[in-house]
């Protein structure tokens, strides 16, 4: 006799809830996904989709909207110094040479994911306040009152998760000195701009990148620069335009030109957090940011909650009711090495990126972003799927 699908109730409805979504629908799980804007949607910004993702988006059969709406980046990607001299390619192929490395616009991201559900399955305008469980259930209480019930509960709901503090009390997030700056320039206002290569410039203190989303429709560019004073952490505080194009005057004329069409920007504050010491509480699990913030600067973070999200729907779909907090115990120790590991590499990347590591002279700066090809060979190489149904066995 099968036993009937688990339960699951997913709070947040951003990329990595999306996705966990589609994952766990796609084996059998029954899912409900609640979000607390009124309408799913997203900053316009863009982001990488990279190829340990894609094979997960694959799997539950989004592989061809990928391609609809991403804007594959490959062969011409490049570092380059501040003033255009190449450094070295920017790695864009996994370790097996197989290339899935996406710029992505964030709306078509959660259009894509949102698509690949059923209807009724995403509801809006719900914000979680309050989690309680016992033994055989969970139950999360919104601010109308209402209160909804399930076997598995997973907090999706990003950064500043409502509940996270029911997992762990969160760490004081400190402020990693450095601002971003980002937005989008339509692709006519830069024409002949190479809409098949991701472009990072790194130079003291400092980098900007560069990446076609959209299918080549638009370019998204990213400006790190450093900051004395703490800002609000939010992705869509408002930049100022002559700010951001005089923090990059005198680098690559390219930058120029792509600045020099910005009418407005986004300004985005760097924070840091120490890892949680655990993501689980018997029925709930935290999922993508609301687990393990990460810095920016390998551009991993909604690809690490997608990964999660694969890595969830594998071991709750080989359990039942009785053993959820077993198989959330098993999914966090799976993931927490992987994650780890890439938490670090972003903290460090940023800092190579920025040239404030302890640089006699650039060249061995250059050498190190050279190498750094072999960490992300690997990175994009691993295959969350099998490493989960091997863990999943073994309970």
């Amino acid at each position: 006799m099968s036993r009937p699908p688990l339960k699951v109730t997913i709070i947040g409805g951003g990329i990595g809830g999306l996705f966990a979504a589609n994952a766990l629908i796609a084996r059998g799980l029954e899912v409900s996904v609640y979000e607390q804007a009124p309408e799913l949607g997203e900053i316009g910004a863009g982001f990488f989709l990279t190829p340990n993702s894609v094979r997960q988006l694959q799997r539950v059969g989004l592989g061809p909207e990928v391609e609809k709406f991403g804007a594959l980046v490959g062969q011409g990607s490049q570092y380059l110094r501040h003033d255009g001299t190449p450094i070295a390619p920017v790695q864009t192929e996994d370790a097996n040479g197989w290339n899935a490395t996406y710029g992505m616009h964030r709306a078509d991201m959660i259009e894509l994911l949102a698509g690949g559900l059923p209807e009724g399955v995403v509801h809006c305008g719900y914000f979680g306040t309050d989690f309680e469980q016992d033994d055989d259930k969970a139950r999360v209480t919104f601010s109308s009152g209402e209160q909804i019930e399930s076997d598995v509960v997973i907090a999706a709901d990003g950064i500043h998760s409502e509940l996270r503090p029911h997992v762990y009390p969160p760490s004081t997030p400190v402020f990693h000195g450095v601002i971003s700056y980002r937005g989008l320039v339509h692709s006519e206002k830069v024409p002949g701009w190479p809409m098949d290569r991701w472009q990072m410039w790194a130079g003291p203190s400092k980098h900007f990148m560069v990446f076609p989303v959209r299918h080549g429709e638009m370019i998204n560019y990213v400006g790190f620069v450093p900051a004395d004073e703490e800002m609000e952490e939010s992705w869509s505080a408002p930049g100022d335009p002559y700010t951001l194009r005089a923090e990059f005057e005198g680098w690559d004329p390219r930058i120029g030109t792509v600045l020099a069409q910005v009418d407005e920007t986004f300004r985005w504050a760097l924070y840091d957090r120490e890892p949680m010491p655990t993501w689980t509480i018997g029925r709930l699990a935290l999922l993508g940011d609301a687990a393990h913030p990460m810095l920016p600067h390998l551009g991993q973070g909604a690809n690490q909650a997608m990964e999660d999200g694969m890595a969830l729907s594998i071991f709750l779909s080989e359990t039942d009711t009785t053993d959820v907090p077993t198989a959330l115990s098993a999914f966090e120790q799976l993931r927490r090495e992987r994650v780890s590991e890439i938490v670090l590499g972003a903290r460090v990347n940023g800092l190579r990126s920025d040239s404030m590591l302890d640089y006699a002279d650039l060249k061995k700066r250059d050498a190190e972003l050279t190498a750094h090809a072999e960490f992300r060979k690997h990175l994009y190489a691993y295959d969350v799927v099998p490493a989960a149904e091997a863990a999943a066995a073994s309970i």
